[in-house]
């Protein structure tokens, strides 16, 4: 059994002072320990399995624990609950938890003021259980995966007080529609965040996360996923999870000033300054969204080359951040590509063209994703592994085909893969987690050195209050562990 581990190589760190300094706590020697006596488990009516192979399955924490809604932000909510049920999760085999760290909970309120308590907590509680964990820095505005009624985690307040401002520092659709989700693109280097530009203002939060979490940086933070977009995918905002389900193509969203002008400059550098008219541009990807062949002319070729093109600007900037200032800490870097599958059997594939992935029938456009990711040393991680195609209501959908297509565009790079479901167990559609178990061993198939492992979003209620997934799950835990043979 093989977990992902990249070390990178060293360079030369500069240290950010932030505002908001925290005591770093002592390193604690892991000790696996059982926090509730049989009897008790009994109670709980769970069966647990012990593993003596480590698994590569995480489990992503609930936000709720760690009172993060507080004003001002809390420590550890229900602690006795939340060691409990790390200890039941270590006894079930599992590698690890993932801790979802939020920017607008964390840097709340001003600028480069950063509250770390609970996330500290958090980690220090996982240490002694001796669980991994694998951090999500989540830059985008959303809902976390594991509560299904959980109050919306907002981009931080200051930032959104820029926005009232100026709207054009968020994603645009042609309508004028802006969405909130994430900072647009096409200021990515531009001083618009007070001073600083998102780039900076990412690296600064990145920086503060190293420093205040050194203590457990490769020991038992093993891994950090770097958010990049809408619900952490680099991507563009251009539909959610309803839209993919009613089968959407989504929107273009590259309307707001900056995109525009991005768009106008590079159509003056290919020699073609009248591709920059936004009104010409509005008509065509409005073609696009409506699923005929306009995508497949010249003007077509330009303009998704362009929009692909920002995205994959916008994630090798992060990446080359990312892989400076966790240099050295030996822990494991990783990014997510959306899937986007509903039209994946068209010519065009048009609800991925519209998040930002130039593929087609004729053009992979996930293998430049993958080259990006491997120049920097990040791993990928994709979702769809729970997905079957025979279960799929639109005749045009097929996860399977998508998520073999991203495989094999990490195997061609050489690159480890992080595979997720697509949602937690009971949010109204039924995972398969035979069908992850599949699709594991799809990827893995003659790998002479595989790196996998997988993160699966239940909330608490549904591993530990209903023994029927309880059981599903460690019986998922122990397939998993044996994956790779």
């Amino acid at each position: 059994m093989s977990t992902i581990s990249i070390i990178h190589s060293p360079s030369t760190l500069t240290r950010f002072p932030c505002i908001f300094r925290t005591k770093p706590h002592p390193i604690i020697h892991h000790q696996r320990f059982t926090t509730r006596s049989a009897a008790g488990r009994r109670q709980l009516n769970l069966s647990v399995q012990s593993s003596s192979t480590a698994s590569p399955v995480y489990v992503t924490l609930p936000l709720a624990e760690l009172n993060v809604y507080a004003d001002p932000v809390g420590t550890v909510g229900r602690r006795e609950f939340t060691v409990e049920s790390l200890g039941i999760l270590a006894e079930a085999g599992v590698e690890g938890v993932v801790m979802d760290v939020w920017w607008g909970l964390v840097e709340r309120d001003q600028p480069r003021v950063y509250h770390w308590e609970p996330f500290l907590e958090m980690a220090e509680l996982v240490q002694r259980s001796g669980l991994k964990i694998r951090v999500v820095l989540a830059f985008h505005e959303g809902y976390p995966h594991t509560q299904s009624c959980a109050e919306k985690v907002s981009l931080p307040l200051w930032i959104l007080e820029e926005f009232y401002k100026n709207r054009d520092l968020v994603c645009a659709e042609r309508h004028g529609w802006h969405k909130e989700e994430y900072i647009s693109l096409g200021c990515d280097t531009l001083p618009v965040l007070r001073g600083r530009s998102p780039l900076e203002a990412y690296a600064d939060f990145m920086r503060s996360f190293r420093d205040n979490f050194r203590p457990f940086l490769g020991l038992v933070i093993t891994g950090i996923q770097v958010g990049m977009g809408p619900e952490g995918e680099l991507r563009y905002p251009s539909s959610d999870f309803q839209d993919l389900l009613l089968g959407r193509a989504g929107k273009f969203h590259c309307y707001d000033k900056y995109m525009v002008a991005s768009l106008k400059e590079h159509a003056r550098e290919v020699g073609m300054p009248e591709w920059g008219n936004v009104y010409r541009v509005a008509e065509q990807l409005q073609f696009a969204e409506n699923g005929n062949d306009s995508w497949n002319t010249p003007y077509g070729a330009f303009l998704l080359e362009w929009y692909s093109g920002m995205l994959l600007m916008h994630g090798e900037r992060i990446c080359e951040q990312a892989e400076a200032i966790f240099s050295g800490t030996n822990v494991t870097m990783s990014a997510k590509l959306a899937g986007h599958y509903c039209h994946y059997l068209t010519q065009s594939h048009v609800s991925e063209l519209t998040a930002g992935y130039y593929n087609t029938s004729t053009r992979d456009g996930y293998l430049p994703f993958a080259r990006m990711f491997a120049r920097h040393g990040f791993a990928l991680c994709c979702s769809c592994f729970d997905l079957k195609d025979e279960m799929e209501r639109y005749p045009t959908s097929s996860p399977e085909g998508l998520l073999k297509q991203m495989l094999s565009a990490a195997r061609v790079c050489g690159i480890p893969v992080e595979g997720e479901t697509s949602a937690s167990l009971c949010n109204g559609r039924i995972i398969s987690l035979k069908q992850v178990v599949t699709m594991s061993k799809h990827y893995l198939s003659g790998l002479e050195n595989p790196s996998f492992s997988f993160k699966l979003r239940a909330t608490k209620e549904e591993l530990f209050n209903s023994p029927k997934y309880w059981a599903m799950f460690t019986d998922f835990v122990s397939q998993m562990s044996n994956v790779n043979d």
